[in-house]
């Protein structure tokens, strides 16, 4: 509950702030261009779909990421 509630006043300090604002409303158009070019199209240049490009099936896939997880390469220390 507590999270919440401070999620929540993070939230309305924000939207009071940018609601009392004159640029506003360009202000979020403007953040949530650049969230867009981060997240979708810095994501088709710069982070391909390894999996997809590397396994043929959705079986190779989970096989490649089960012996990525469990089989961690860790030293003895003796």
């Amino acid at each position: 509950m507590h999270i919440k509630n401070l999620i929540k006043r993070i939230f309305l300090f924000y939207y009071e702030g940018f609601k009392d604002m004159t640029v506003g409303k360009k202000l979020w158009v403007i953040i949530f261009i650049k969230l867009f070019i981060m997240f979708a199209i810095l994501k088709i240049f710069f982070f391909p779909d390894f999996l997809k490009s590397n396994f043929n099936t959705d079986k190779e896939r989970s096989e490649y990421v089960i012996n990525q997880l469990t089989n961690s390469k860790t030293t003895d220390h003796d």
